[in-house]
């Protein structure tokens, strides 16, 4: 990381009452170092400081030089779609508090280290692509999202199958009847990608995936595309109808007859401040129960 670091972003997963020592002990530990504590308003209230900067997690992406997370990949997401909002480009430390971590991979032992590190420039940024997706309706832009793990098509819970056109760069693709379709980052193919029976894809790889949800034709399978594809999708649906679209499961909305989405590369990749004591594959083995890998010591 070239740029000094003189501004830290604290935030944490809402109601998340042992964190709150690990806050306040922060704020000391980082203000001891001449570096200024910038608390997102909830989480000062968590901590029950009061003589701190506040700022609404929305503004905290724009008022800090690096952002550290507590919770669970979920509060991470959240922050990391903040920051795309915001047009920012802060790195973002995750600590896990949640029960997988894919993402918040540091430990709370591993916190001050992976911060000293931070501090001085030492520590290891990956680079994760974001999606950008944007809605028409009636020919008009109707939303803009940016996702760090994936845009998903769903039907509504007592609504029979149904029908999504897909097509990439303008050449069809597929027709596909199931529950939904999942179009998902590397980050993101370990999130519903991988629940809905879709491939792991190393972060490092430039691609998407378009994972469909029970399909009710078994050849209707995930598929691998390059990262520089437009992917346009079309529910095709009548008024009767019950389809959502939600954005990292933590916006979305119901769909109407004609809408029609795209999906591709975000401008500006999320950047996060990896773990040094495990690879990529560590998290993977351990998240998910592997065993050992061969040979391995």
């Amino acid at each position: 990381m070239a740029d000094a670091i003189t501004r830290v972003g604290l935030t944490a997963k809402r109601g998340l009452t042992e964190a709150s020592g690990v806050l306040a002990n922060l704020a000391t530990w980082l203000a001891q170092r001449g570096v200024e504590p910038i608390f997102e308003e909830d989480t000062a209230r968590l901590a029950d400081l009061t003589s701190v900067r506040r700022v609404s997690r929305d503004d905290l992406p724009r008022s800090c030089d690096l952002l550290v997370v507590l919770g669970g990949d979920g509060t991470l997401i959240g922050m990391a779609d903040r920051i795309a909002a915001a047009g920012a480009d802060v790195p973002i430390l995750g600590v896990n508090y949640g029960s997988l971590g894919f993402l918040t991979e540091i430990t709370l032992p591993e916190l001050h280290g992976a911060l000293e590190d931070t501090l001085a420039g030492r520590a290891a940024l990956d680079t994760r692509t974001m999606l950008a997706t944007q809605t028409m309706r009636d020919e008009t832009l109707f939303a803009e999202h940016v996702v760090l793990n994936d845009m998903v098509i769903t039907k509504g819970a007592l609504s029979r199958i149904i029908e999504i056109s897909v097509a990439v760069d303008n050449a069809p693709v597929t027709s596909v009847r199931a529950d939904g379709l999942i179009v998902a980052s590397p980050t993101g193919s370990t999130a519903y990608n991988l629940a809905a029976g879709g491939p792991i894809v190393h972060p490092a790889v430039d691609a998407m995936v378009l994972t469909p949800i029970a399909p009710h034709t078994l050849s209707n399978r995930p598929i691998v595309i390059p990262g520089s594809c437009n992917v346009h999708v079309r529910p095709v649906m009548n008024e009767r109808d019950e389809v959502f679209v939600t954005f990292d499961g933590q916006l979305g909305f119901p769909l109407r007859p004609n809408d029609r989405l795209t999906v591709c590369r975000a401008p500006r990749p999320l950047r996060i401040v990896r773990s040094t004591k495990r690879t990529y594959f560590d998290v993977l083995r351990q998240k998910l129960k592997w065993g050992g890998a061969p040979g391995a010591p």
